[in-house]
């Protein structure tokens, strides 16, 4: 028997530290961030930059800082320019100086002792090391806010004042500071503060469009040919939209429907695994919530999951699922309610966070509203409804 063909291609793709060379709908950023340190190829010791990147969760952050720090050693290798950049994230070492400047100068210099030092000596280390290697460093602090909010403004101050104290001679420190909102750098001293308020680069939330291109750069990467369906990005998009334009998220959901399509030897990543990844995340399928609905409307979700479960889709509209409802009923011996009832019980459905509708033109009796069964899985909501429905509470 030929064992079964991942639909993976190279899953590593998928990983959340892999940084991809292109990331789109970030080169604006890219480019201001070369930008604001392009001195360092060309005039490097004559000046030390800080910048501040800020935006939500999964908007791309850490890999434009990442992606940025690779792009600019590398240039500083055609000019043979001793440039490094280090990236480092502060709740990792519970944001103390200490940790961090220890973590910073092992890359140095790996056999430095780890004891017996104070974070200003380290510190002073850090720059004699830099003085002896005649290098430049740009020392990217990600999740700087754990840093501010567990060293506050002194330790701040000390790392990006530094240069300050060495007048005359080479500035070889930036910074990058990356963090959600600027609201712990205002609640730093006004001296401090104005270090950091030159340069911001703000990220914006990923819109639906935005998520799909990112997505199906992935799928090309990460994915063999012909394993995820238009409707499946379309499906992962949608989620991640509900999850403030989380990429990082959208990413990870997409990697776990794999794997659940792996699970099942399957050669294609179908809805249904989607839903039963975003389950697996963020479960909101809840007994108590099922138990609660009329009767109707286990019987309208009952036919909304059938009609997922069989078609293998993402995506109906009102009106096919009226049709399964219809089916439904009669399986039941019930009189099938009205459109308007039904549209009803849809809004319902997803203010409970169910299914989600969405309306996608004109039409009447439903055809221009887009219904998906975005979170939760067909098969174990099928299971579920039918517990209750077979027991007739009305």
């Amino acid at each position: 028997m030929k064992p079964h063909q991942s639909v993976f291609k190279d899953e590593a793709k998928l990983d959340i530290n892999y940084v991809p060379r292109r990331l789109p709908h970030r080169e604006k950023e890219q480019r201001l961030l070369r930008e604001f340190f392009s001195f360092l190829l060309h005039f490097p010791g004559r000046m030390a930059q800080r910048v501040i990147i800020t935006g939500d969760v999964g908007t791309g952050k850490t890999a434009v800082a990442q992606n940025f720090g690779a792009y600019i050693t590398q240039e500083a290798k055609k000019t043979c320019k001793n440039l490094h950049y280090v990236h480092i994230n502060c709740r990792e070492y519970r944001g103390k100086l200490f940790l961090i400047l220890q973590h910073l100068l092992s890359t140095f210099r790996p056999k430095f002792p780890k004891r017996g030092y104070s974070s200003e000596e380290l510190l002073s280390t850090i720059i004699q090391v830099l003085d002896e290697d005649k290098a430049f460093l740009i020392l990217a602090l990600d999740e700087f806010d754990t840093f501010i909010e567990q060293e506050g403004s002194e330790a701040v101050y000390k790392l990006t004042r530094l240069q300050e104290m060495r007048a005359g001679q080479p500035q070889r420190l930036s910074i990058i500071g990356i963090l959600r909102d600027l609201k712990p750098i205002e609640r730093l001293d006004t001296s401090t503060k104005s270090t950091l308020q030159h340069n911001i680069i703000q990220l914006s939330r990923y819109p639906k469009i935005q998520l799909v291109d990112i997505l199906n750069d992935r799928v090309a990467m990460a994915f063999e040919p012909s394993t995820i369906p238009e409707d499946v990005v379309d499906l992962v998009a949608d989620l991640a939209v509900s999850e403030s334009g989380n990429a990082r998220f959208a990413i990870e959901l997409l990697w776990r429907a794999g794997k659940y399509a792996d699970a099942e030897d399957s050669d294609l990543v179908e809805p249904e695994y989607v839903r039963k990844a975003i389950s697996s995340i963020a479960p909101v399928l809840r007994k108590s919530e099922i138990a609660s609905l009329g009767f109707h409307e286990k019987l309208f979700l009952l036919g909304v999951a059938r009609l997922f479960k069989e078609s293998r889709r993402a995506y109906a509209s009102l009106s096919e699922i009226e049709e399964v409802y219809a089916v439904v009923c009669e399986e039941f011996d019930e009189q099938p309610l009205s459109h308007i009832q039904l549209w009803k019980y849809v809004q319902l459905l997803s203010a409970m966070g169910i299914v989600k509708a969405e309306v996608t033109g004109a039409g009447i009796r439903g055809r221009s509203t887009r219904v998906s069964l975005s979170s939760v899985s067909a098969s174990d909501l099928e299971k579920e409804l039918i517990t209750f429905v077979e027991k007739k509470e009305r």
